[in-house]
């Protein structure tokens, strides 16, 4: 019987390092969940702003804040345009044409609403900067070695009206023998921003540039936002020549600068539920760095397109794209190839992609996610009840030979050799497996699994009620209750169960209902939900088996 001891004892090792490990990677940040005022965007003053330097890698200017001496004097407030659609609002700083603020509305920072703030995605502070910068840089671009470039606006506030559809926002440029209009474009509903370059060259000369758009950030942690503290990656994204998806940590780009050339691509900062990402076109060679700043906490996320060369006396257009907003699976899959991978699901991703489809299905008819999870939970038992028959089974058998079992251990309770095989006498006599009732929990553990990491990384799941007290599916429960009802029904469901003769083993059964509630009062309140169901069905389907087995055995009495 020592093999079946040290299975046993294998599967329940398993399951609970499996849960540890997904524990300590969404560890408790209760710190950070410290909420904090919507910082006002921060104009530096010019004995702030360090000198402007070329960029060893890719040509890109490195910082790029540093205004050109002749227009010092008209730098105000005024410099700064606030842009608002129905999604998000958004402030530019003429000089250079940086997006330094992103509040999103429909996303807030705290759950209740009524002192819940809009979401700052992106900001300028004193204290912290993540901004999306973009110019051009060569011959003839705006961002040179001495500094930037003022553009000039119509107008310091500009919205999407309602029933309006698209929203542009011009800055404009004169110079020697050149128009340039930077042109920024919202539409309702999305929260793509096109960023275009209009240039008119009115010279007798070719006009030359190259056009640059980066990610510009420090590496401070945002702020948490799930009630249940937990602190998924933070980092940049990038897609490569040989692999669609790659992470690199700050820490990985402090230790080396990271370059790539590749057709269309893309390059994100990616944290939990929201990404920003510089989408250049889609059908020209395109060369990406991730870097850090010697000496300095900023981290430089760009790429530069090819160069553009428009003739005397002609016009040329630029266009990229910038996203920033939440994660949305659907959009950042249209908006360009593999993007959507940074909702990241993990090793499990084949199995949690269909799993979120099916559960955004079930909402869009119930209305709810927490219905959606439990229908879901009701599918999948369904769904896996033919593997799982034999095993509950096997269960309900071993069960029903328990008072044999007894007697076999009082009888050779000393006796372990004799013991064990005695034991296995009896399963092979009665056709019993002892292995087999250790399948149903292996069988759910991939599909737990990859729940989890769709709870923690779909945005759309985010502040999302339930009913009563569970007001976000995203955070762990804050009065411990379903855990607690979760660790009853692994109570109950073990009384329908046989217990291992073995005293070890017993024991380590014993405690692991009592180990699972601790465990799960600090996963997402969604996640105990299932397990919960899960638990309240298997024990239907092992009374319906019970049953089952009880008829049979009574009606071959009989005969």
């Amino acid at each position: 019987m020592d093999w079946m001891k040290t299975l046993n004892i294998t599967a329940i090792g398993i399951v609970a390092w499996l849960l540890v490990v997904e524990w300590n990677q969404f560890q408790d940040r209760s710190a950070a969940q410290q909420s904090t005022p919507r910082a006002e965007v921060y104009i530096p003053d010019m004995a702030e702003l360090p000198a402007a330097q070329t960029n060893e890698i890719s040509e890109l200017p490195a910082v790029i804040d540093a205004p050109a001496p002749a227009i010092i004097e008209k730098i105000a407030d005024k410099r700064l345009v606030t842009v608002t659609t129905d999604v998000f609002e958004v402030v530019i700083d003429t000089l250079g044409g940086d997006i330094v603020q992103v509040n999103l509305l429909k996303h807030l920072d705290k759950m209740r609403e009524d002192d819940g703030q809009p979401f700052s995605l992106l900001t300028r502070s004193k204290e912290n900067e993540y901004i999306a910068q973009s110019g051009l840089i060569g011959r003839n671009g705006t961002d040179k070695r001495e500094g930037r470039a003022l553009y000039s606006v119509s107008s310091s506030s500009s919205s999407l009206n309602p029933g309006d559809q698209t929203l542009a926002v011009d800055l404009r440029l004169e110079q020697d023998h050149a128009s340039l209009i930077k042109r920024f474009s919202f539409s309702a509903g999305s929260y793509v921003i096109g960023v275009d370059y209009d240039i008119n060259n009115t010279g007798s000369e070719p006009w030359e540039a190259t056009f640059y758009g980066q990610i510009k950030r420090d590496s401070h942690e945002p702020l948490v936002t799930s009630s249940g503290g937990i602190q998924p990656y933070l980092g940049a994204a990038i897609r490569e020549k040989e692999k669609n998806f790659a992470k690199h940590s700050f820490s990985d780009i402090e230790d080396e600068a990271i370059k790539e050339e590749i057709q269309g691509g893309w390059v994100a900062m990616v944290q939990h539920y929201f990404i920003s990402a510089w989408i250049p076109p889609a059908d020209q060679q395109n060369s990406f760095s991730l870097r850090k700043l010697t000496g300095q906490d900023v981290y430089l996320l760009g790429f530069t397109g090819e160069k553009m060369v428009v003739p005397a006396a002609s016009s040329g257009r630029y266009s990229a794209q910038f996203y920033v907003g939440p994660k949305n699976q659907q959009k950042l899959e249209a908006l360009a190839p593999y993007l959507d991978l940074t909702v990241d699901y993990g090793f499990l991703w084949m199995l949690a992609k269909p799993i979120f489809a099916a559960m955004k299905f079930i909402h869009g008819v119930v209305g709810n996610w927490g219905w959606a999870i439990i229908l879901l939970t009701i599918g999948i038992k369904i769904l896996l009840y033919p593997l799982s028959a034999a095993s509950l089974r096997s269960m309900a058998k071993m069960r029903s030979l328990q008072p044999k079992m007894e007697r076999l251990k009082e009888t050779y309770g000393d006796d372990r050799q004799k013991m064990s095989q005695e034991l296995m006498a009896l399963y092979k006599k009665e056709k019993v497996n002892p292995a087999g009732g250790c399948l149903p929990m292996l069988l759910q553990m991939p599909v737990f699994l990859a729940l989890y990491w769709v709870l923690l990384e779909s945005v759309e799941i985010r502040h999302s009620p339930w009913i009563f007290w569970i007001h976000d599916l995203s955070a762990k429960d804050p009065y411990f209750i379903l855990p607690l009802v979760m660790g009853a029904s692994m109570l109950l469901m073990q009384k329908m169960q046989p217990m291992p003769t073995d005293p070890t083993q017993a024991m380590v059964m014993k405690a692991m209902p009592i180990a699972f509630t601790f465990f799960f009062m600090i996963f997402p309140s969604g996640l105990v939900l299932y397990w919960t169901i899960n638990n309240l069905l298997s024990m239907l389907q092992q009374w319906y088996v019970n049953r089952q087995l009880e008829a049979s055995t009574s009606s071959a009495g009989k005969k």
